[in-house]
């Protein structure tokens, strides 16, 4: 199986953000982000695996600030990181700015999900190579991620997750 690198999992969704989709200030429900977030990182995931995907978590969200009416919203997604079925997705999500075309962060998340083939049961897929500073940056913080999630779900004892200790130690 070749590796593969996050841009070949590169998912860029844009939209604009109706009235139907707001709360009572206008901006937009956070459960609708979350709705297009969960879309975009399941077209990256796929791109990545060529599999069929299933959201295993999501595990953080970030919303920085209110996202208003009428706005254009980018979804960027693509791969951070791949373990053996599973593989992190990190999301940035930019407003922008109608008249000038700036664009601004206003979201960052991160998913997980895993591949599977046609009874639902989890295939391995391609590890990932990052190539960017953010990209390894993105890499090196899934696996403490990964160990810290699996630490308070009990999933892990807290003296096996070998990349936490390296923190504290």
């Amino acid at each position: 199986m070749t590796a593969k690198t996050p841009k070949d999992s590169v998912t860029i969704l844009t939209d604009m953000v109706l009235p139907g989709e707001t709360n009572p200030l206008d901006n937009l429900f956070g459960g609708e982000l979350l709705a297009r977030m969960d879309r975009a990182s399941s077209i990256a995931a796929q791109r990545h695996s060529r599999r069929i995907v299933v959201t295993a978590s999501v595990n953080h969200v970030h919303f920085a600030k209110a996202i208003p009416v009428g706005s254009v919203v980018t979804i960027q997604a693509k791969v951070s990181r791949v373990f053996n079925s599973s593989m992190e997705i990190y999301l940035d999500v930019w407003i922008e700015d109608r008249e000038s075309g700036e664009h601004t962060k206003v979201n960052e998340a991160i998913y997980t999900f895993v591949a599977v083939d046609n009874t639902g049961k989890p295939v391995t897929i391609p590890q990932i190579i990052p190539e960017t500073d953010l990209e390894k940056q993105r890499f090196n913080g899934a696996l403490l991620r990964k160990q810290l999630s699996l630490v308070l779900s009990g999933r892990m004892k807290p003296r096996e997750a070998t990349e936490l200790k390296a923190l504290f130690v």
